[in-house]
Protein backbone atom coordinates (compact mmCIF):
# COMPACT_ATOMS: atom_id res chain seq x y z
CA UNK A 1 0.00 0.00 0.00
CA UNK A 2 1.09 3.32 -1.29
CA UNK A 3 1.26 6.34 1.05
CA UNK A 4 -1.84 8.45 3.03
CA UNK A 5 -3.67 11.44 1.66
CA UNK A 6 -3.75 14.32 4.57
CA UNK A 7 -7.55 12.98 5.32
CA UNK A 8 -7.15 9.33 5.19
CA UNK A 9 -4.40 10.13 8.07
CA UNK A 10 -7.20 11.74 9.69
CA UNK A 11 -9.22 9.64 9.65
CA UNK A 12 -6.92 6.66 10.59
CA UNK A 13 -5.61 8.40 13.55
CA UNK A 14 -9.86 8.85 14.69
CA UNK A 15 -10.13 5.40 14.02
CA UNK A 16 -7.74 3.74 15.97
CA UNK A 17 -5.78 2.54 13.03
CA UNK A 18 -2.46 2.54 11.74
CA UNK A 19 -3.47 3.15 8.10
CA UNK A 20 -7.04 3.48 5.85
CA UNK A 21 -7.31 3.51 2.41
CA UNK A 22 -10.25 4.26 -0.05
CA UNK A 23 -13.65 2.49 -0.11
CA UNK A 24 -12.81 1.04 3.65
CA UNK A 25 -15.57 1.02 6.59
CA UNK A 26 -14.60 2.36 9.93
CA UNK A 27 -15.83 3.58 12.97
CA UNK A 28 -14.23 7.10 13.71
CA UNK A 29 -14.15 8.75 17.01
CA UNK A 30 -15.40 12.98 16.19
CA UNK A 31 -14.13 15.89 17.75
CA UNK A 32 -17.27 17.91 17.33
CA UNK A 33 -21.31 17.21 16.56
CA UNK A 34 -23.09 20.48 14.36
CA UNK A 35 -26.48 20.77 14.29
CA UNK A 36 -29.10 24.46 13.40
CA UNK A 37 -33.08 24.88 13.71
CA UNK A 38 -33.90 22.92 11.10
CA UNK A 39 -31.95 19.32 11.10
CA UNK A 40 -31.50 19.46 14.96
CA UNK A 41 -35.46 19.40 15.75
CA UNK A 42 -34.90 15.64 13.90
CA UNK A 43 -31.71 14.67 15.72
CA UNK A 44 -33.31 15.42 18.67
CA UNK A 45 -36.22 12.79 18.45
CA UNK A 46 -33.98 10.46 17.22
CA UNK A 47 -31.50 10.66 20.61
CA UNK A 48 -35.20 10.22 22.70
CA UNK A 49 -35.37 7.00 21.60
CA UNK A 50 -31.99 6.08 23.11
CA UNK A 51 -33.55 7.14 26.36
CA UNK A 52 -30.16 8.48 27.57
CA UNK A 53 -29.74 11.72 29.60
CA UNK A 54 -26.71 12.47 28.43
CA UNK A 55 -24.93 13.52 25.17
CA UNK A 56 -21.41 11.99 24.71
CA UNK A 57 -19.73 14.70 25.37
CA UNK A 58 -21.45 18.72 25.97
CA UNK A 59 -18.43 20.47 25.27
CA UNK A 60 -18.17 18.68 22.01
CA UNK A 61 -21.97 19.12 20.29
CA UNK A 62 -22.57 22.75 18.95
CA UNK A 63 -26.30 23.52 18.32
CA UNK A 64 -26.87 26.82 16.22
CA UNK A 65 -30.25 28.11 15.25
CA UNK A 66 -29.37 30.16 12.32
CA UNK A 67 -31.25 29.36 9.42
CA UNK A 68 -35.00 30.89 10.66
CA UNK A 69 -33.43 32.51 13.29
CA UNK A 70 -34.22 35.40 14.66
CA UNK A 71 -37.82 33.44 14.59
CA UNK A 72 -39.65 34.05 11.34
CA UNK A 73 -42.82 32.50 12.34
CA UNK A 74 -44.79 29.90 14.93
CA UNK A 75 -43.04 26.80 13.21
CA UNK A 76 -39.68 28.39 12.86
CA UNK A 77 -40.23 29.32 17.02
CA UNK A 78 -41.65 26.04 17.58
CA UNK A 79 -38.22 24.15 16.42
CA UNK A 80 -35.71 26.83 17.83
CA UNK A 81 -37.48 26.34 21.24
CA UNK A 82 -37.04 22.54 20.70
CA UNK A 83 -33.10 22.88 20.48
CA UNK A 84 -33.04 25.31 22.84
CA UNK A 85 -35.24 22.94 25.44
CA UNK A 86 -33.05 20.19 24.94
CA UNK A 87 -29.70 22.43 24.85
CA UNK A 88 -30.49 23.35 28.63
CA UNK A 89 -31.61 19.76 29.47
CA UNK A 90 -28.38 18.53 28.11
CA UNK A 91 -26.17 21.52 29.88
CA UNK A 92 -24.85 22.28 25.79
CA UNK A 93 -21.88 24.40 26.65
CA UNK A 94 -21.41 25.64 22.80
CA UNK A 95 -25.42 26.75 22.31
CA UNK A 96 -25.41 29.87 20.43
CA UNK A 97 -28.69 31.61 19.82
CA UNK A 98 -29.77 34.98 18.93
CA UNK A 99 -27.74 37.84 20.30
CA UNK A 100 -24.61 35.82 20.34
CA UNK A 101 -25.09 33.09 17.31
CA UNK A 102 -24.08 33.70 13.76
CA UNK A 103 -24.02 31.39 10.91
CA UNK A 104 -23.27 28.28 11.36
CA UNK A 105 -20.11 27.59 9.49
CA UNK A 106 -18.57 31.21 10.23
CA UNK A 107 -19.14 30.93 13.65
CA UNK A 108 -17.87 27.66 14.85
CA UNK A 109 -14.36 28.48 13.41
CA UNK A 110 -14.27 32.28 14.77
CA UNK A 111 -15.19 30.48 18.36
CA UNK A 112 -12.49 28.08 18.12
CA UNK A 113 -14.60 25.60 17.94
CA UNK A 114 -12.98 23.61 15.32
CA UNK A 115 -8.77 22.61 15.23
CA UNK A 116 -6.32 20.73 12.37
CA UNK A 117 -6.93 17.16 12.27
CA UNK A 118 -10.37 17.06 13.71
CA UNK A 119 -13.60 14.72 13.11
CA UNK A 120 -16.40 17.08 12.71
CA UNK A 121 -19.64 15.42 11.00
CA UNK A 122 -22.92 18.59 11.11
CA UNK A 123 -26.41 17.91 9.99
CA UNK A 124 -25.31 20.48 6.97
CA UNK A 125 -24.48 19.76 4.02
CA UNK A 126 -21.90 23.15 4.07
CA UNK A 127 -20.19 21.64 7.10
CA UNK A 128 -17.57 21.11 5.09
CA UNK A 129 -16.17 24.29 5.32
CA UNK A 130 -13.81 23.35 8.01
CA UNK A 131 -11.57 21.74 6.15
CA UNK A 132 -9.61 25.39 5.52
CA UNK A 133 -8.16 24.50 8.74
CA UNK A 134 -6.86 21.25 8.18
CA UNK A 135 -9.73 18.99 9.66
CA UNK A 136 -11.96 16.32 8.37
CA UNK A 137 -15.77 17.63 8.45
CA UNK A 138 -19.13 16.66 6.64
CA UNK A 139 -21.90 17.10 6.09
CA UNK A 140 -24.34 13.97 7.72
CA UNK A 141 -28.43 13.43 8.26
CA UNK A 142 -30.21 14.06 11.38
CA UNK A 143 -30.20 10.17 12.08
CA UNK A 144 -26.53 10.26 11.98
CA UNK A 145 -26.30 13.63 14.01
CA UNK A 146 -28.74 11.76 16.61
CA UNK A 147 -25.98 8.99 17.06
CA UNK A 148 -23.13 11.13 17.05
CA UNK A 149 -24.40 13.35 20.51
CA UNK A 150 -25.04 9.51 21.92
CA UNK A 151 -22.23 7.79 21.37
CA UNK A 152 -19.37 10.36 19.77
CA UNK A 153 -18.87 8.39 17.05
CA UNK A 154 -20.17 7.80 13.36
CA UNK A 155 -18.94 5.42 10.29
CA UNK A 156 -17.29 6.63 7.63
CA UNK A 157 -16.43 5.24 3.91
CA UNK A 158 -13.21 6.16 3.39
CA UNK A 159 -13.11 8.97 0.25
CA UNK A 160 -10.66 8.90 -3.04
CA UNK A 161 -9.59 11.75 -3.85
CA UNK A 162 -8.69 14.48 -6.40
CA UNK A 163 -5.91 17.10 -5.93
CA UNK A 164 -6.18 20.17 -7.28
CA UNK A 165 -2.60 21.71 -7.53
CA UNK A 166 -2.59 25.51 -7.39
CA UNK A 167 0.34 27.99 -9.07
CA UNK A 168 -0.16 31.55 -9.46
CA UNK A 169 -2.16 33.92 -7.16
CA UNK A 170 -5.76 35.30 -8.47
CA UNK A 171 -5.63 38.56 -9.53
CA UNK A 172 -7.31 42.31 -7.85
CA UNK A 173 -11.36 41.05 -8.03
CA UNK A 174 -11.10 37.63 -8.01
CA UNK A 175 -11.40 35.55 -5.14
CA UNK A 176 -11.49 32.21 -3.41
CA UNK A 177 -15.55 31.95 -4.98
CA UNK A 178 -14.69 32.89 -8.46
CA UNK A 179 -11.74 29.56 -8.03
CA UNK A 180 -14.57 27.11 -6.76
CA UNK A 181 -17.44 28.11 -9.24
CA UNK A 182 -14.58 27.56 -12.14
CA UNK A 183 -13.84 24.01 -10.76
CA UNK A 184 -17.18 23.64 -10.57
CA UNK A 185 -18.17 24.48 -13.89
CA UNK A 186 -14.85 22.32 -14.79
CA UNK A 187 -16.03 19.22 -13.26
CA UNK A 188 -20.20 19.12 -12.91
CA UNK A 189 -21.66 18.97 -9.74
CA UNK A 190 -21.25 14.97 -9.17
CA UNK A 191 -17.57 15.55 -10.62
CA UNK A 192 -15.80 15.02 -6.96
CA UNK A 193 -18.73 12.60 -5.75
CA UNK A 194 -18.34 11.50 -2.45
CA UNK A 195 -14.56 12.14 -3.09
CA UNK A 196 -11.98 14.31 -0.87
CA UNK A 197 -11.24 17.71 -2.67
CA UNK A 198 -7.36 18.33 -1.76
CA UNK A 199 -5.79 21.59 -2.61
CA UNK A 200 -2.28 22.01 -2.46
CA UNK A 201 0.40 23.20 -4.05
CA UNK A 202 2.26 26.37 -3.87
CA UNK A 203 -0.64 28.70 -5.03
CA UNK A 204 -2.55 27.55 -1.35
CA UNK A 205 -0.24 30.37 0.50
CA UNK A 206 -1.70 33.00 -1.44
CA UNK A 207 -5.33 32.20 -0.71
CA UNK A 208 -6.42 33.92 2.88
CA UNK A 209 -8.21 31.79 4.92
CA UNK A 210 -11.61 33.04 3.95
CA UNK A 211 -10.97 31.88 0.12
CA UNK A 212 -10.00 28.88 1.78
CA UNK A 213 -13.24 28.87 4.02
CA UNK A 214 -15.57 29.67 0.58
CA UNK A 215 -13.39 27.13 -1.48
CA UNK A 216 -13.84 23.79 0.81
CA UNK A 217 -17.35 25.46 1.75
CA UNK A 218 -18.57 24.70 -1.89
CA UNK A 219 -16.90 21.67 -2.16
CA UNK A 220 -20.25 19.71 -1.59
CA UNK A 221 -21.54 21.43 -4.79
CA UNK A 222 -19.35 19.37 -6.65
CA UNK A 223 -20.36 16.42 -4.93
CA UNK A 224 -17.44 16.25 -2.53
CA UNK A 225 -17.37 14.19 0.75
CA UNK A 226 -15.23 17.35 1.82
CA UNK A 227 -12.42 19.65 0.83
CA UNK A 228 -9.02 20.05 2.80
CA UNK A 229 -6.37 22.52 2.73
CA UNK A 230 -3.04 21.52 4.54
CA UNK A 231 -2.26 23.58 7.59
CA UNK A 232 0.89 26.34 6.99
CA UNK A 233 1.61 29.82 8.84
CA UNK A 234 -1.91 31.16 7.98
CA UNK A 235 -3.88 28.70 9.21
CA UNK A 236 -1.93 28.25 12.69
CA UNK A 237 -2.53 32.25 12.68
CA UNK A 238 -6.03 31.65 12.67
CA UNK A 239 -6.27 29.21 14.94
CA UNK A 240 -4.05 30.54 17.50
CA UNK A 241 -6.33 34.19 17.26
CA UNK A 242 -9.42 32.22 17.44
CA UNK A 243 -8.39 30.01 20.85
CA UNK A 244 -8.16 26.26 19.09
CA UNK A 245 -6.56 23.91 20.94
CA UNK A 246 -3.42 22.51 20.09
CA UNK A 247 -3.23 21.41 15.92
CA UNK A 248 -2.94 17.68 14.98
CA UNK A 249 -0.59 18.52 11.52
CA UNK A 250 -1.53 15.68 9.07
CA UNK A 251 0.14 16.34 5.44
CA UNK A 252 -0.51 14.28 2.59
CA UNK A 253 2.71 11.73 1.46
CA UNK A 254 4.17 12.63 -1.58
CA UNK A 255 3.59 8.60 -3.17
CA UNK A 256 -0.13 8.83 -1.94
CA UNK A 257 -2.45 7.90 -4.27
CA UNK A 258 -4.84 10.38 -6.25
CA UNK A 259 -7.94 9.56 -8.57
CA UNK A 260 -7.01 12.69 -10.83
CA UNK A 261 -4.83 15.58 -10.57
CA UNK A 262 -5.76 19.18 -12.12
CA UNK A 263 -3.31 21.74 -12.21
CA UNK A 264 -4.83 25.10 -11.86
CA UNK A 265 -2.92 28.96 -12.34
CA UNK A 266 -4.87 31.01 -10.48
CA UNK A 267 -3.59 34.27 -12.29
CA UNK A 268 -5.84 32.73 -15.32
CA UNK A 269 -9.25 32.70 -13.04
CA UNK A 270 -11.57 35.77 -14.03
CA UNK A 271 -14.43 36.01 -12.31
CA UNK A 272 -17.42 33.97 -12.78
CA UNK A 273 -20.89 33.52 -11.93
CA UNK A 274 -23.55 30.69 -11.93
CA UNK A 275 -26.18 31.05 -14.14
CA UNK A 276 -29.51 29.39 -13.01
CA UNK A 277 -30.38 26.39 -12.30
CA UNK A 278 -26.78 24.52 -10.88
CA UNK A 279 -23.42 25.78 -9.46
CA UNK A 280 -21.82 24.09 -12.60
CA UNK A 281 -23.58 26.49 -15.22
CA UNK A 282 -21.07 28.93 -15.18
CA UNK A 283 -19.87 31.46 -16.89
CA UNK A 284 -17.09 34.14 -17.09
CA UNK A 285 -18.10 37.25 -16.35
CA UNK A 286 -17.41 38.79 -19.92
CA UNK A 287 -19.61 35.99 -21.08
CA UNK A 288 -22.82 37.23 -18.78
CA UNK A 289 -24.05 39.48 -21.50
CA UNK A 290 -26.70 42.07 -19.93
CA UNK A 291 -29.38 40.35 -17.19
CA UNK A 292 -30.94 42.72 -15.22
CA UNK A 293 -31.37 41.98 -11.62
CA UNK A 294 -33.74 42.79 -9.21
CA UNK A 295 -32.19 41.92 -6.28
CA UNK A 296 -28.48 41.58 -4.51
CA UNK A 297 -27.93 39.03 -1.49
CA UNK A 298 -24.18 39.52 -0.02
CA UNK A 299 -23.71 37.28 3.13
CA UNK A 300 -24.14 33.71 3.79
CA UNK A 301 -21.72 31.04 5.30
CA UNK A 302 -20.03 31.40 1.95
CA UNK A 303 -19.43 34.88 1.77
CA UNK A 304 -20.34 36.83 4.94
CA UNK A 305 -17.09 37.09 6.63
CA UNK A 306 -15.29 40.42 7.08
CA UNK A 307 -13.04 40.58 3.73
CA UNK A 308 -16.61 40.04 1.84
CA UNK A 309 -17.76 42.83 3.33
CA UNK A 310 -14.65 45.21 3.03
CA UNK A 311 -14.79 43.98 -0.83
CA UNK A 312 -18.21 45.06 -0.86
CA UNK A 313 -17.92 48.64 0.54
CA UNK A 314 -15.12 49.15 -1.44
CA UNK A 315 -17.19 48.91 -4.70
CA UNK A 316 -20.05 50.83 -2.99
CA UNK A 317 -18.24 53.67 -1.18
CA UNK A 318 -19.09 56.53 -2.92
CA UNK A 319 -22.21 54.95 -5.61
CA UNK A 320 -25.83 53.70 -4.91
CA UNK A 321 -27.58 51.07 -5.89
CA UNK A 322 -29.84 51.29 -9.08
CA UNK A 323 -32.90 52.56 -8.54
CA UNK A 324 -35.67 49.50 -8.18
CA UNK A 325 -32.84 47.29 -6.57
CA UNK A 326 -33.06 45.45 -3.28
CA UNK A 327 -29.45 45.08 -1.54
CA UNK A 328 -28.95 42.93 1.99
CA UNK A 329 -26.35 42.65 3.74
CA UNK A 330 -25.83 39.99 5.87
CA UNK A 331 -22.49 39.67 8.23
CA UNK A 332 -22.50 35.85 9.25
CA UNK A 333 -21.65 36.43 12.91
CA UNK A 334 -22.07 39.44 15.61
CA UNK A 335 -18.34 39.55 15.85
CA UNK A 336 -18.59 40.50 12.08
CA UNK A 337 -21.60 42.65 12.51
CA UNK A 338 -19.96 44.58 15.36
CA UNK A 339 -16.45 44.98 12.99
CA UNK A 340 -18.01 46.36 10.27
CA UNK A 341 -20.07 48.65 11.55
CA UNK A 342 -16.69 49.53 13.95
CA UNK A 343 -15.05 49.93 10.91
CA UNK A 344 -17.93 52.12 9.23
CA UNK A 345 -18.63 49.77 6.33
CA UNK A 346 -22.07 50.26 7.10
CA UNK A 347 -21.96 54.15 6.47
CA UNK A 348 -20.95 52.69 3.26
CA UNK A 349 -23.76 50.35 3.17
CA UNK A 350 -26.27 52.70 4.42
CA UNK A 351 -25.17 55.57 2.30
CA UNK A 352 -25.71 53.50 -0.85
CA UNK A 353 -28.76 52.59 -0.11
CA UNK A 354 -28.04 48.50 1.27
CA UNK A 355 -30.40 46.93 4.32
CA UNK A 356 -28.45 45.48 6.74
CA UNK A 357 -29.15 42.07 8.56
CA UNK A 358 -28.34 40.61 11.78
CA UNK A 359 -26.52 37.29 10.88
CA UNK A 360 -28.65 34.58 9.71
CA UNK A 361 -28.90 32.31 6.60
CA UNK A 362 -32.53 33.73 5.99
CA UNK A 363 -32.64 34.03 2.48
CA UNK A 364 -29.61 31.83 1.08
CA UNK A 365 -32.24 28.63 1.51
CA UNK A 366 -36.10 30.95 0.74
CA UNK A 367 -36.35 30.74 4.33
CA UNK A 368 -36.97 34.77 4.87
CA UNK A 369 -34.78 38.24 4.62
CA UNK A 370 -35.04 38.31 1.19
CA UNK A 371 -37.69 35.59 -0.83
CA UNK A 372 -37.94 36.34 -4.55
CA UNK A 373 -41.28 36.34 -6.78
CA UNK A 374 -42.43 35.02 -9.55
CA UNK A 375 -39.74 36.48 -12.78
CA UNK A 376 -37.44 37.83 -10.07
CA UNK A 377 -33.78 37.63 -10.29
CA UNK A 378 -30.65 37.73 -7.92
CA UNK A 379 -27.15 37.67 -7.58
CA UNK A 380 -26.06 35.76 -4.17
CA UNK A 381 -22.86 35.65 -2.87
CA UNK A 382 -24.66 32.36 -1.21
CA UNK A 383 -23.85 28.49 -2.21
CA UNK A 384 -26.53 26.76 -4.25
CA UNK A 385 -28.69 28.23 -7.22
CA UNK A 386 -31.19 25.67 -7.34
CA UNK A 387 -35.08 25.59 -8.93
CA UNK A 388 -36.86 27.42 -5.93
CA UNK A 389 -34.00 27.93 -3.62
CA UNK A 390 -34.62 31.31 -2.87
CA UNK A 391 -38.03 31.80 -3.15
CA UNK A 392 -40.90 31.48 -6.30
CA UNK A 393 -39.92 28.36 -8.88
CA UNK A 394 -40.17 31.03 -11.38
CA UNK A 395 -37.71 32.95 -10.02
CA UNK A 396 -34.00 32.90 -11.05
CA UNK A 397 -30.10 33.30 -8.86
CA UNK A 398 -27.51 33.93 -10.14
CA UNK A 399 -24.04 32.79 -7.74
CA UNK A 400 -20.83 35.10 -7.41
CA UNK A 401 -18.51 36.61 -5.59
CA UNK A 402 -18.95 39.94 -3.02
CA UNK A 403 -16.89 41.78 -5.92
CA UNK A 404 -19.35 41.04 -8.62
CA UNK A 405 -22.44 40.75 -6.06
CA UNK A 406 -21.27 44.89 -5.19
CA UNK A 407 -20.75 45.64 -8.72
CA UNK A 408 -24.22 44.49 -10.31
CA UNK A 409 -26.01 46.20 -7.75
CA UNK A 410 -24.84 49.31 -8.50
CA UNK A 411 -25.06 48.66 -12.34
CA UNK A 412 -28.36 47.02 -11.74
CA UNK A 413 -27.01 43.72 -14.11
CA UNK A 414 -24.42 41.32 -13.75
CA UNK A 415 -21.35 43.74 -14.23
CA UNK A 416 -17.91 43.13 -14.27
CA UNK A 417 -16.27 45.08 -10.72
CA UNK A 418 -12.68 45.73 -12.75
CA UNK A 419 -14.56 47.52 -15.44
CA UNK A 420 -16.67 49.57 -13.13
CA UNK A 421 -13.51 50.58 -11.00
CA UNK A 422 -11.84 51.56 -14.46
CA UNK A 423 -15.10 53.73 -15.89
CA UNK A 424 -17.43 54.39 -13.05
CA UNK A 425 -17.59 57.83 -11.66
CA UNK A 426 -18.28 57.72 -7.81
Amino acid sequence: MGGMTSTEKILARAAGLEAVHAGQLIMADLDLVLGNDITSPVAIAEFEKFGLDHVFDKDRVALVPDHFAPNKDIKAATQCKCVRTFARRMDITNYFEVGQMGVEHALLPEKGLVSAGDVVIGADSHTCTYGALGAFSTGVGSTDMAAGMATGKAWFKVPSAIRFNLTGSLRPYVSGKDLILHIIGMIGVDGALYRTMEFSGPGVASLSMDDRFTICNMAIEAGGKNGIFPVDEQTLAYLKASGAKEPRIYESDPDASYERVIDIDLSTIESTVAFPHLPSNTRTIGECGHVEIDQVVIGSCTNGRISDLRQAADILRGRHVAEGLRCLIIPATQKIWRQAMDEGLFDIFMDAGCVISTPTCGPCLGGYMGILAEGERCVSTTNRNFVGRMGHVGSEVYLASPAVAAASAVAGCIADPAALEKGGER
